[in-house]
């Protein structure tokens, strides 16, 4: 029983530091197995799509409960333990190894967060003329904002008399998708 602790310790522990050397040179993003499904098997219409235990599992997980499995039960033969209470002891390890892995991993991957600038959330931000707004909407011009913690740039037009470069600018509604319409702050 101790050999197999040992090779599975070995065997664990071999694949977490490769995965450790592959997230270095660039190899680990988004590589794991993961067994999430949009399947409602249940018939009730309810709400978690298999956001159980299966949604945990990963190859970094696994590879972590194995270790875990292979060190507590080395750990539990050193200490004298009966070979069933040591593989009861591995067992715990590696299961608490992989549902702490798996959570980890879990709320890691909602850390994801889309940079995405959206010019909607512009309306009623204040701004700078880059280029200058011809008066009446008779074409368009180019002001910087800043949005979402960074300076933007978008074509304005208004309604009112021309603002030359460098006036300040409140944005009061959004024309098109990289267009707003802009008042002299």
């Amino acid at each position: 029983m101790e050999t197999a602790f040992l090779v599975c310790a070995a065997l664990g522990g071999t694949l977490l530091v490769c995965q450790f050397v592959a997230g270095l040179v660039g190899f680990g993003a988004d590589h794991d197995f993961d067994a999430d499904h949009d399947h409602d098997l249940s018939g009730d219409g309810g709400d978690d799509h298999g956001n159980g235990f299966l949604s945990l599992l990963s190859l970094r997980a696994g590879s972590a409960a194995v270790t875990f499995f292979g060190l507590g039960g080395l750990t539990a033969m050193y200490y004298g333990v009966e070979e069933p209470a040591a593989f009861a002891v591995a067992l715990g390890s590696g299961a608490a190894a992989l549902y702490a892995v798996g959570v980890a991993m879990k709320s890691l991957a909602g850390l994801k967060a889309d940079g995405t600038a959206r010019v909607e959330r512009s309306v009623g931000r204040p701004g700078t003329v880059y280029l200058r707004v011809p008066a009446g909407k008779t074409g368009p011009g180019k002001v910087h904002l800043m949005l979402q913690n960074r300076t933007v740039e978008y074509q304005a037009v208004t309604h009112g008399a021309e603002l030359p470069t460098g006036t300040p600018i409140k944005v009061i509604a959004v024309v098109g998708p990289d267009t707003v319409e802009v008042e002299a702050a």
